[in-house]
């Protein structure tokens, strides 16, 4: 699809067509059965969008934090009238029976292999961004939904801003001329947890939660909601966060994957807090223009804090700034004015479930907003990013092999090995 008729035409269940969220009514009479895993805070923001949205029954969760699971399952009760069933382990919450589609809300370091397990069921998913944590893995998850012929929504909730689809409108109309170079950045001051090692909660089973990956030492700053500044789990602001810009403009421009990427930074401010970079400068060379990322975890941002969060669009005739609910202009030339759009969106969140919701219940793949694969190319575009700043070298891609190039330090980084008990998935 190229960028003008995806601006055209938009995906069947976006907050374009629906407002504020949409299932038909004919769809809205059998209650869809859906199993929660990862019950924490963003397993439940996706459950509660859900709800929003109607047509649904949630018949089972899954933690290892108990408390998660008493709390969310007293929550649910509230919201159903009927209380789920209430499970540690994954596998048997996706073997219940009956169970039509999960929500998986778990960190990524365990993406893989919760979804491939649900794909192996021939169950629907919804998974949370980023696809997985390392490329390979994404690859395979990839592979596994293919095989399946399941129904897969990522959540990439940003495809459903009015504001970012209107910054796309207005390109693809030649507002801004041709787009040489494009800027993206997330500046914030992160609210950190204690650093000390210490015991884990009492309800918190840290093995099973480190999973396949690294079992560090339990502190809080590496725990529930602040795992994303830990490489091991979360890899990093531009992977947690920034990958929705990425995404975005990977969806605006129509681009595919870069082919090259160079990578600096380092802890500047945060040395001894956060084991990801506070300080980045990334370039991701897609081929029809350069996409350069940044952030500063530290200071004020940038000169004006209403573009610590967003993405410039340089082109020859205008520059363009588009975040969640604002689109800003800037015509080339002297003595120019900006003008300034407030584009709010309400209910990103309950609009992208929503898509998913409305497939799954029509069997009908055309309401998806961000399948398996265009999740893969945007997730491992920040992976490879980052691939290039652990190693500082340059990274050079190849879209046909997914694979890097003539560099083995950066190659042995595509796939991180699993812990003991645990069994990485193939390729």
């Amino acid at each position: 699809m190229n960028r003008r008729n995806f601006l055209k035409t938009g995906s069947v269940g976006t907050a374009m067509l629906f407002s504020p969220y949409y299932i038909p009514a004919k769809s809205q009479d059998k209650k869809l059965k859906i199993g929660l895993i990862g019950c924490g805070w963003y397993g439940m923001v996706i459950t509660k969008a859900a709800f929003k949205v109607g047509g649904i029954q949630v018949i089972g969760i899954c933690d290892v934090d108990s408390d998660h699971l008493a709390n969310s399952a007293d929550e649910i009760e509230k919201l159903q009238g009927e209380r789920p069933r209430i499970f540690k382990e994954y596998q048997e919450l996706i073997d219940m029976k009956g169970l039509e589609a999960v929500f998986i809300g778990t960190p990524p370091h365990w993406h893989a292999l919760q979804f491939i397990a649900a794909c192996q069921k021939g169950i629907d998913i919804y998974c949370e961004k980023p696809l997985s944590y390392d490329v390979n893995e994404g690859m395979a998850m990839v592979k596994a939904a293919e095989k399946a012929g399941n129904i897969v929504q990522v959540g990439f909730q940003r495809r459903q801003s009015e504001a970012f689809r209107k910054a796309g409108q207005l390109i693809a109309e030649g507002m801004a001329g041709t787009i040489h170079q494009i800027g993206a950045q997330i500046h914030y001051n992160p609210v950190l947890q204690d650093t000390t090692i210490q015991p884990p909660p009492a309800s918190l089973d840290w093995d099973a939660w480190c999973g396949p990956a690294p079992m560090l030492d339990y502190r809080p700053n590496i725990g529930h909601m602040a795992w994303r500044l830990e490489k091991e789990y979360g890899n990093g602001h531009l992977v947690d966060w920034g990958i929705h810009h990425i995404d975005i403009i990977r969806k605006i421009m129509d681009f595919d994957m870069p082919d090259r990427f160079q990578s600096e930074g380092g802890l500047m401010v945060l040395k001894d807090q956060i084991t990801t970079p506070d300080t980045l400068n990334a370039t991701m060379y897609f081929k029809e223009a350069p996409v350069i990322w940044q952030h500063r975890l530290w200071g004020s941002g940038d000169l004006s804090p209403q573009f610590n969060n967003g993405i410039f669009f340089y082109g020859d005739l205008a520059t363009l700034f588009a975040s969640d609910r604002k689109v800003i202009i800037m015509p080339a030339g002297r003595d120019q004015e900006q003008q300034v759009m407030d584009i709010p969106t309400e209910a990103m969140q309950e609009n992208h479930v929503a898509d998913f919701l409305n497939a799954v219940k029509q069997k009908d793949r055309k309401s998806i907003s961000c399948t398996p694969l265009d999740a893969y190319k945007s997730t491992a575009s920040v992976q490879l990013a980052m691939i290039a700043y652990y190693t500082g070298s340059e990274v050079v891609w190849d879209q046909e092999k997914f694979s890097i190039i003539n560099n083995p330090e950066a190659s042995r980084l595509l796939a991180r090995g699993y812990r003991n008990g645990y069994t990485r998935p193939e390729v």
